[in-house]
């Protein structure tokens, strides 16, 4: 993670600052594992929430290979968010032609009668298994070579054993996630008092969630292409 010139916080601030708001005790190495453990689900949550700018990844360059239609994708991808067939023409710089490729779902590609047919590839289908991978279709012949070009959504990283981790989310991001661990924490206290506060503090993570979604929207049209953004 790039250094700031903001004073970061780390798991164990986050952690603290959490179990404050929950009304929660924070006193064993135990409870910091609890608290870590918490905000590795709360970051796989925000994966499932949308697209996070900040863990946007591209452009990714795939050879295809003469008769190859499987190719494996990184296994933190989430997601592809864009995608283009390059043909490359010759080897100095600018000599490739890009165009869009066409995403298919699993039951239009499972219609494909012949999946092993030769030619320019147009499709794309991704599979978001525990190791994805996507097909192309049609194959590549031997020539001209042929690249996908694509822009995935990649899972956050990991905070890491023990309390020195530093979240891998923009400054923006922080209130979110430390009402977010507060009400993980909460869900998980047995003492009734904290329990009632479980709704109060489930808003209280929406709303500031909700303000810093907004935020990281862009205030530009925009789509993804070669090199970057374009914007409109």
């Amino acid at each position: 993670m790039a250094t700031a010139a903001w004073p970061l916080f780390d798991v164990a601030e986050i952690a603290e600052e959490a179990s404050q708001r929950a009304g929660v005790d924070l006193r064993s190495g135990y409870d910091l594992r609890s608290a870590r453990r918490s905000l590795e689900l709360l970051c796989i949550e925000w994966a499932n929430r949308g697209l996070n700018l900040w863990t946007v990844e591209g452009p990714i360059v795939v050879s295809l290979q003469p008769g190859i239609n499987r190719y494996s994708l990184p296994n933190d991808t989430v997601d592809l968010v864009d995608h283009i067939l390059r043909t490359v023409w010759g080897t100095a710089a600018g000599q490739y032609t890009d165009l869009a490729m066409d995403r298919m779902t699993l039951p239009e590609y499972d219609a494909i009668p012949n999946k092993l047919a030769s030619g320019r590839p147009t499709i794309i289908h991704i599979r978001r298994e525990i190791n994805p991978y996507f097909y192309v279709w049609m194959v590549p012949p031997t020539t001209p070579s042929y690249q996908v070009v694509y822009w995935r959504l990649r899972r956050m990283k990991s905070v890491g054993v023990g309390g020195t981790g530093v979240p891998e989310i923009p400054w923006r991001f922080v209130p979110a996630m430390v009402a977010g661990l507060a009400f993980y924490l909460a869900l998980k206290s047995k003492d009734p008092n904290v329990a009632q506060r479980v709704e109060t503090l489930k808003g209280a993570y929406e709303e500031q969630f909700q303000l810093a979604s907004d935020e990281d929207r862009d205030r530009a049209a925009f789509h993804f292409v070669p090199g970057g953004y374009q914007y409109l």
